[in-house]
């Protein structure tokens, strides 16, 4: 039998993350009712990653390799190069999806006739414990928020995008290295509104070797988006975010000096409740103060938490 066209292609940039990848390609093949592919772009693996992909026997994937590294927008453009899906998702190679994330997206974004669409994510560390996760902006929110920052959460794990638009849009931005999505959500914003499923459908794995965890590239990417598109960005909010990626990886000068770049530039109700927090969990036992880590239990996160269960140890 003749396998059916894919409707998707799914666009993973790697390197040297074997295991993390593993999880997430396992994620990537249980996506259901929707006809998809899935191109891995391995920037030059020097651990196991290129035997461990030649041993995965799945129709639905293939590699292309670049012999040097040339970064994860490169590498997206890669992959959208060789994309055959009407409509492509991009996906880092550490992150996970629900079992339905593809055809929810694709069906909120055909219903409305829109050419992209996000959903609602949740941040996660060891063993899938969400430590951070509420509902999305509406598109008419993300459109007006993303000139100021990056309002698309889950970072380049979440959209889904029709490939003919994504190409009028752009290519990823070469000269930026941690910044590129939110670069490349502005200016899909530019072509028209976006589609929301307003459910938990990404997970973002936070840990050391996050790229987030580059303040300096942040910084620098920031201010070129500025001169790219004339907009001012919320620098507020960024230290705000740059603060608390700080705090996750224990570099509590860094995170002090930019929780009080944020209260400078107007986000002080934040800022305050942080230290609060913190001087909650130095006064609390640590086991107590392990467990006040992770947020209470809503509707929200048990939706996400249920999907989860199939990534746990």
């Amino acid at each position: 039998m003749t396998p059916r066209p894919a409707e998707i292609s799914v666009v993973i940039p790697t390197r040297n993350r074997r295991a993390l990848l593993a999880t997430t390609l396992r994620g990537v093949l249980q996506q259901r009712d929707v006809e998809f592919e899935v191109i891995v772009v391995d920037e030059a693996s020097t651990d196991d990653t290129p035997s461990f992909l030649a041993a995965l026997d799945d129709r639905r994937l293939r590699t292309v390799r670049h012999d040097m590294p040339k970064g994860v927008a490169a590498a997206r453009n890669r992959g959208g190069i060789e994309a055959r899906g009407e409509w492509i998702a991009f996906l880092d190679d550490d992150d996970l999806w629900a079992p339905d994330k593809l055809a929810a997206q694709l069906q909120a974004a055909e219903s409305v006739g829109r050419d992209w669409a996000y959903s609602g994510a949740v941040n996660i560390i060891d063993n899938c414990k969400i430590v951070h996760g509420s509902p999305p902006l509406s598109p008419d929110d993300v459109v007006a928020a993303l000139p100021r920052y990056d309002a698309i959460p889950g970072g380049g794990s979440n959209v889904l995008v029709r490939r003919t638009t994504w190409r009028r849009a752009g290519f990823f931005d070469t000269r930026l290295r941690n910044t590129e999505d939110w670069e490349m959500w502005i200016r899909l914003s530019k072509l028209g509104r976006p589609a929301c499923v307003s459910r938990p459908l990404v997970a973002r794995r936070l840990h050391r070797s996050n790229s987030s965890q580059d303040i300096v590239e942040i910084v620098r990417g920031a201010k070129l988006i500025e001169s790219i598109h004339g907009s001012k960005a919320d620098w507020g909010q960024l230290h705000l975010w740059m603060a608390e990626s700080c705090q996750r990886n224990r570099q509590h000068r860094a995170a002090l000096a930019q929780y009080l770049r944020a209260a400078a530039y107007g986000q002080w109700r934040p800022v305050v409740a942080e230290f609060k927090a913190i001087a909650r969990r130095r006064l609390l036992p640590a086991s107590r103060a392990e467990d006040q880590r992770a947020v209470p239990e809503d509707s929200w996160r048990a939706e996400a938490s249920t999907w989860l269960r199939a990534f746990q140890t």
